[in-house]
């Protein structure tokens, strides 16, 4: 199993590559850097792994070729470096090393783990989710837990930036549309992220603080469980709309053996009302601590 990353979705299209064709990435030398394998191609972004002179191995985020005159894109790349720069000694984010440019070039030299994305491991049911569900949902819980203690929104939680290696240890990935964490539900100029796991407020375009991650933490913690969203939706406009009129179906419905103290943890999470949610992500640790005995 190699090592999986995955750049985030985009509602904006000023921030998303060329869709013409254009030759695959090849292995080879980038400045100190020799590229082995390529490990994803995302929007903004190849992900290889890499070795230095020394034969240690890193995964090397570097921005498509395309994006190198996007300022949009760049400074998106340019702020998620400098964001996991600051919150990166933790250890259910993923490493950091360094960032700059080769060449024209920018990049972000990341932590290499083996494992795959969560919503991969839900795709093919892995055991590894069976085995250890209660400790991986805690440990997502912490990662975004200390993202907000460090001072920013994510803007982009959800399965596929929650890489889980073949321990079950958890890494939180890619803060490109991360944000400083504002003292009272700020409306953000742009509105960038995947709509299945935004809250009614993101949504909408109205004030967001803190709470609006707390909802994707529900919404994640839902499929994890169910194995299906609890508002699916084929546009934005379609699940804002399951999100404020339709009866969320409780998970425990979907599935027998879930925790009642977990479902109430993740209904909380989920309300359509931010005032009603949980304030903070360490009341969520702390009582999915307590519903899950660990």
């Amino acid at each position: 199993m190699m090592g999986v990353f995955l750049d985030g979705g985009f509602m904006e299209s000023d921030a998303t590559e060329n869709t013409a064709e254009k030759p695959a990435p090849q292995p080879g030398r980038f400045g100190r850097f020799y590229l082995q394998e390529l490990i994803n191609s995302g929007g903004m972004a190849d992900i290889w792994v890499a070795t230095d002179e020394k034969g240690d191995a890193f995964a090397l985020r570097r921005l498509h070729d395309n994006l190198r005159f996007n300022f949009v894109a760049r400074r998106r790349f340019v702020r998620g470096c400098e964001i996991l720069s600051q919150i990166h000694e933790h250890d259910k984010v993923i490493g950091y090393f360094e960032h700059g440019k080769i060449g024209r070039t920018l990049y972000l030299l990341m932590e290499y783990v083996e494992g795959s994305n969560l919503k991969q491991l839900l795709g093919r049911s892995d055991p590894v989710l069976a085995e250890n569900v209660a400790q991986i949902m805690i440990d997502m819980a912490a990662a975004l837990e200390h993202v907000h203690e460090s001072g920013f929104l994510h803007l982009d939680y959800k399965p596929e930036n929650i890489l889980v290696t073949r321990n079950a240890s958890v890494r939180l990935v890619d803060f490109d549309l991360a944000q400083p964490k504002p003292d009272a539900p700020k409306k953000m100029s742009r509105n960038p992220g995947t709509p299945a796991y935004m809250a009614p407020e993101q949504l909408r375009r109205q004030g967001i603080d803190q709470r609006a991650d707390i909802f994707a933490f529900g919404v994640t913690a839902y499929e994890l469980l169910t194995a299906s969203k609890p508002f699916p939706g084929d546009s934005p406009e379609e699940i804002l709309r399951k999100e404020l009129s339709e009866e969320l179906i409780p998970p425990r419905q979907l599935n027998g053996d879930i925790p009642a103290a977990l479902e109430t943890i993740i209904l909380k999470c989920l309300r359509r009302d931010l005032t009603e949610r949980y304030p903070f992500m360490s009341m969520v640790v702390r009582d999915l601590e307590q519903a899950l005995y660990v």
